[in-house]
């Protein structure tokens, strides 16, 4: 069990009525919680959404807070402080004076600075401190009027050649607030990706996806994410550049094998973060399995640091692996099945 969901359980008695976990982690938390805790998750990660679907408990994937009532509030850290202070502004706008707001973290993700952000709100008081993380308890003393989600975007143009893109990109997304460098490095080759359906794994705020889309107006590009936050950036970036939502087929995803088949290419800057971990398995899982989604002689264009052994990984499914360049600690890698 995550060591965060221990703590919880160390002061249950602190949990009564309908209480809301956010950004839960996917393990037996709520199947060990009292039977008369009427418990239920939100969250924007669509992998743990799933498995909490699976187990029977009731989930909410979306960007927004879920339309029901609660009493009482679990906030687990995000690795994010601009996430954290929207998920405090659409908490403390749906819950109610007096009401409790727990908020539990690892020390190393930053729940002092946490807790810190969750004083604007009354005053707080440290419940525990155990398994490395830190639970902290508010009593409502200040909400907030909800504000828009598009009061929450940053924006940033990137010039693409001779396109220049407005991206758009909600907290928490992969490089909010400018271009990172491994998608810097790809931009330059995306006007050699074959036309067609093409996916774009690990869409974030949707540069690729967006590129790809105003190259040719008959592409039809598939933004796949385990991210709601991501996905819902992607559909913002698509809007503000003008392009026709008949291009776009937003598609929340556990890895490459929820993707669909037959696509002409499959375009990625794979994540390898999650949460405040490193995990190479979606990144890996791409190399070793995106021909089975790619129609003979489709391509996979991929961008990754330099260290990792993709190239190799690649080449064992794909029988080749060509490195189009190797700039600044990135590596742009090109197969066709």
């Amino acid at each position: 069990m995550d060591p965060r969901s221990e703590v919880i359980l160390r002061q249950q008695n602190y949990l009564k009525g309908r209480v809301l976990l956010i950004n839960a982690p996917n393990d037996a938390l709520v199947s060990q919680l009292p039977t008369e805790i009427d418990a239920s998750v939100w969250t924007w990660n669509y992998a743990d959404y799933q498995g909490f679907v699976n187990a029977g408990t009731p989930a909410h994937f979306s960007v927004e807070f879920p339309s029901q009532e609660f009493d009482q509030a679990i906030i687990f850290v995000p690795k994010s402080k601009e996430l954290l202070n929207y998920i405090l502004h659409v908490v403390m706008s749906h819950l109610k004076i007096d009401q409790s707001v727990f908020l539990v973290g690892e020390k190393k993700g930053g729940v002092e600075r946490a807790a810190k952000q969750l004083q604007s709100f009354g005053k707080i008081l440290k419940l525990d401190s155990a398994r490395h993380c830190q639970l902290w308890h508010l009593k409502i003393e200040k909400t907030e009027k909800i504000k828009p989600l598009e009061s929450w975007l940053k924006t940033y143009t990137v010039q693409v050649n001779e396109q220049e893109l407005t991206i758009c990109a909600l907290p928490g997304v992969f490089s909010q607030t400018h271009l990172d460098a491994g998608t810097a490095v790809l931009l330059p080759y995306l006007n050699q990706v074959k036309s067609g359906r093409i996916a774009d794994f690990g869409c974030g705020a949707g540069i690729i996806s967006c590129y790809l889309a105003k190259a040719n107006s008959s592409n039809i590009i598939h933004a796949l994410d385990i991210d709601a936050f991501a996905l819902q950036s992607t559909e913002m970036t698509f809007s503000r550049n003008g392009i026709g939502s008949d291009q776009l087929r937003l598609q929340p995803v556990t890895g490459i094998a929820d993707a669909p088949t037959e696509l002409d290419a499959i375009v990625s800057n794979p994540p390898f973060h999650q949460g405040i971990h490193t995990n190479y398995d979606a990144s890996e899982g791409l190399c070793q399995n995106a021909k089975k989604h790619l129609k003979a002689s489709g391509e996979l264009w991929i961008v990754a640091n330099r260290f990792l052994n993709y190239p190799i990984l690649i080449e064992k499914h794909f029988g080749q692996c060509e490195i189009k360049t190797d700039l600044q600690g990135f590596k742009v890698l090109y197969a066709c099945a």
